[in-house]
Order: C-alpha cells, then structure tokens, then sequence
C-alpha cells in the first residue's frame, strides 16, 4: 500500500539533521557509553532512534559490522518508518509501542533480512510518550537471547534519566522565569512549555485560558538561539509587545511584555478602505474573501457573483456588468476563477475602461488560468488572504469571534486542549471549516466548558504537532504536487525531485490524506 517492494534499497531515503543536544541525546549519552564499553570487541551494534523514528546515535562493538550496516542505510540522520523500511525493530517498534525482536526472515525488506535486531521503545516517565527507540543488531549468526533483557534494561535506564532531565529543565525554566520576572519588576512574564505553564501577577491578570494555545503556538516559531520582539493580539483583543525568547534544554519559551494600547477586536479578515480603481482580494475557498470584500465595499455596492453565470447565462450576466461597471459606483465580483474563459476575456475588457470602483475576488493568482490572471491583472491593489493554517496562533481569538457571532460567548469556553487540538488541524476548509466546527461545538455542549471531547471527531482524531513556517510551506507543496498529479505518488516525486521514500515519510510525517491514482495511473 505504501509502494514498497522487498526488493527496495532503504539507502534511498534522504539524511536528515539531527540534534545533539536534544533530550534524548543527553539523557542517552552516559547509558550508549556504557553499553558501547560493554559491548567492545563483539558483533553487535547499538542504535538510537528519535520520536520520529529518525537514528541518532550508532556505537559499534567490531568495526566490521559498520560497513554493512551502512550498505542497508543505516546511518544518522535516516528515518526508519515501516512505509520506507519496512518490518524491523525500530519502525515496528513504533508502529506497535511495545519491545520485539525481529530476526533474519522476519523482515520484510530482502537486504535486512541477514540480521537481527532487537528494539525497545524509551518512554518519558513524565509525559509517556514515546521518545525514541533503543535497539541491538547483529548478524543472524550473531543472535542471542540475552539481548532482549539487555537493551530493556538499558532503555529503562536512558527512562530514568530522562525523568532526572525533566527535573532538571523544570528548574532551568523556573530559573529563567523567576530572573525574567525580577529584571521586568511590574510588566507581564509567562514561561510556557509542553507540560508547565509560569506566570506572574501581571500575567495572570491579563491571561485568559484561551492564550494558552496561542503562547504555545508563537514558542514553536521562536528561534532558537536568539530573543526577538513581536506583537501579540490576546483573546481579549488587547495588543502587546512582548520579547519572545527560548530557554535553553527545555522545550519551553519566555514570553516578557511590554504595557501596550488596547486593541479593538480584529475582524476576520481585515481590510484597509480602498480608493477609487480596482482591488483584487485573493485566498484560498473559506479564508474570508466575502467578508473582506464587504468590509471594503460601500453601502450601494453591485454585487455579481461568478457561480450565478450557469442560472442567469453568460450573455446576460455580462451585459449586466458591463452596464454596472460603466458607471460609478462600487461593484464587487465575486469568485471570477469561476468565470468560463471566453466570459473572463470579455469582462477583463470591460475592466480597461470601467468608471466605477471594482472589488474582484479569486483564488490565489498562482492558480489562475490564463483568461483569468490577465482579468485580475488590471486590478492595481491586491490583498491576499493567508490560509488558516498559516495563522494557528490566531486561531483562540477567531474561535471567540465565533462565538460571539453564534450568540454563545457567555455561555460557553472552549478549554486551552481544545484550542490547542484546532490549532493542529490542517483547515483545508479555513475559516468556514473553523465556524462549522465551532458551532458543531456548541451543539454539542450549550453551557460550560468545551473539551477535546467534545469536538466532532474528524477535528480531535487528526491531530498535528504545530509545524514551522518551513514545514508547513513543504506540507503545502506536496499537497499542491499531489493535487496536480491526481495521487500519483511515482509522478509527485519526480515533480518535487525527491525520491518516493522521502514523499512517503512526508505524508506520514505531516499527516496527509491522500487519493487513490486515477485508473490510468494504475
């Protein structure tokens, strides 16, 4: 189903960076030097694999073992996930979030299948997750049953120390956030992490429980090694200043605030007042391009809507319009990517020499047929509307917006988990998938506190870690890239110049719902 063959070579897969100074690695190192040492002189190598199943770590008892592992693709930096390399201890492992041994024929990989190996998950005392996996491999001939008992135990132990680092981070971000609320004397200081959340009398006074989700949010776009400044917009719609900064081996980001103006609530889809000539909103379906055009419309608009052309036929909606356009006034045209091409030639001609001010609505311009970029392309003011999931730090004050508009925000709070489960979904839809799921929300529960649980299911099962600007920027091209090829995986990786075990651990990595090629793919 993945498009994997036992024939395939896992050396295919690209090599990814790692990081040294992860968690992982610091509560591992001591316990991998040891086994290493204990292990000095035999036929077994010991491996590290991360959370996403990515090998970090690789000690070798003989060094002729290396040369041969690396000829399957074992090497740092390399994914091991069931859809690329098949049946084996650490993709496995993962898949089943248990220890087992899988030996020689087992594998389903042919290239694999002349070791054995023996993987144990490594699970945060804390939290439970899943953090890694630990495994011993050998060669077939090389199998013991002593193995077993050995990397359980060593997995337990990097366990221990990961529970001993969890101490340890706690206290460097209460450090840090006791230093910052010091330094800031009265301003606001929040320290916010994956399991901990600081915050001082200014904090708390101007937190609502909805800001949670959107702290957490802004920490994962923060750089690493660097404080930046940026405006945050609270739930309340009070702007703020506030310098961002990431502490150290914690997972956790400071947030220090500075006194600011309060803000009117922004609405859904800002948009400046235009002058007199033609503006072109642009967005994908959902993200607000009715509303915006109405917030920049006037009173008196005209207003023609691209879908309508099939009920009132093509000669007569564009009579209309030429008619509208040749006098003043405001006219709006809606969703013109709907236009048929000979339709869109003749009202980009009557867009040269129109009188009135024209609001055009579409798609994004990259989506554009011919006909339809050249019609846009005589708008001299352009307004592109971002997709929601590139706006998932302002999705807790668009739910309250919501709703407000739905006539329930007294009555009901969505809690900081469900924000924070909105906050993962992907929102092909944008905001009109957000509204329907808002409102599903409220059907459910009229009064009170709105949970995870209470959120129809296709919003809490699909859940996504938040990703970078740069990860969703590469989700969106491969979605776009399989759009494009009708689901043809084979065609997507040749478009994106990546090879097809990389496009498969993508789609697992970030979550993509894919089609089935069309028939004559097959």
């Amino acid at each position: 189903m993945s498009g994997l063959f036992p024939g395939a070579s896992v050396d295919d897969a690209a090599i990814e960076e790692i990081d040294r100074r992860s968690r992982l690695m610091v509560a591992a190192t001591p316990v991998l030097d040891e086994m290493a040492g204990e292990l000095e002189g035999t036929g077994f190598a010991v491996i590290l694999a991360d959370r996403n199943a990515r090998i970090v770590d690789l000690r070798y008892g003989e060094r002729h073992l290396q040369p041969k592992l690396e000829k399957v693709g074992t090497v740092e930096g390399r994914r091991f996930l069931e859809e690329t390399t098949g049946t084996n201890s650490i993709a496995t492992a993962f898949e089943l979030r248990r220890g087992l041994a899988v030996r020689g024929d087992e594998h389903y990989i042919e290239a694999l299948k002349k070791f054995s190996c023996y993987g144990q998950p490594v699970a945060n005392p804390v939290t439970r997750r899943i953090e890694g996996v630990l495994d011993i491999t050998c060669l077939s001939e090389d199998d013991s049953p002593l193995l077993a008992p050995f990397v359980i135990r060593s997995a337990n132990q990097i366990g221990e120390r990961l529970l001993e680092e969890s101490r340890q981070s706690e206290q460097r971000i209460f450090n840090s956030f006791q230093d910052a609320a010091l330094r800031a004397r009265t301003r606001p200081v929040i320290a916010i992490g994956d399991d901990i959340l600081l915050a001082n009398t200014a904090a708390v006074q101007i937190l609502e429980p909805a800001d949670h989700a959107l702290l957490r949010a802004l920490a994962v776009e923060a750089p690493m090694d660097r404080e930046i400044t940026r405006d945050v917009q609270l739930s309340t719609g009070r702007l703020l200043a506030a310098s961002v900064l990431r502490v150290p081996a914690s997972g956790a980001a400071l947030f220090i605030f500075e006194s600011g103006p309060t803000a009117r609530s922004t609405p859904l889809s800002p948009v400046p007042m235009a002058p007199i000539g033609a503006m072109l909103i642009t967005g994908e379906p959902g993200t607000g391009r009715t509303a915006a055009a109405r917030a920049a419309a006037e009173d008196s608009s005209i207003w023609f809507d691209a879908s309508q052309v099939a009920d009132v036929g093509g000669r007569a909606w564009s009579e209309q319009v030429r008619s509208r356009l040749a006098e003043p006034g405001c006219v709006i045209l809606e969703a013109v990517d709907l236009l048929p091409a000979p339709l869109a030639r003749r009202t980009a001609e009557d867009l040269r020499s129109a009188r009135a001010r024209v609001i055009v609505t579409s798609v994004p311009i990259g989506e554009l047929p011919p006909e339809h970029a050249v019609l846009v392309s005589h708008c001299t003011e352009r307004i592109e509307l971002a997709p929601l999931r590139h706006r998932r730090p302002e999705i807790p004050r668009l739910v309250n917006e919501m709703l407000a508009d739905l006539g329930a925000a007294t009555q009901v709070r969505f809690t900081p988990a469900a924000l924070e489960a909105l906050a993962g979904q992907q929102w092909a839809g944008n905001l009109r998938e957000l509204h329907t799921a808002v409102r599903a929300a409220v059907d459910v529960r009229s009064v009170g506190d709105i949970t995870v649980g209470d959120l129809p299911e296709q919003w809490r099962g699909r859940v996504t870690r938040q990703l970078t600007s740069l990860e969703q920027a590469e989700r969106d091209a491969i979605v776009k890239t399989l759009k494009d090829v009708g689901g043809n995986k084979k065609a997507a990786a040749h478009q994106l110049g990546i090879s097809r075990t990389t496009l498969y651990r993508a789609i697992r990595t970030y979550g993509i719902v894919t089609m089935p090629p069309r028939q004559s793919d097959v």
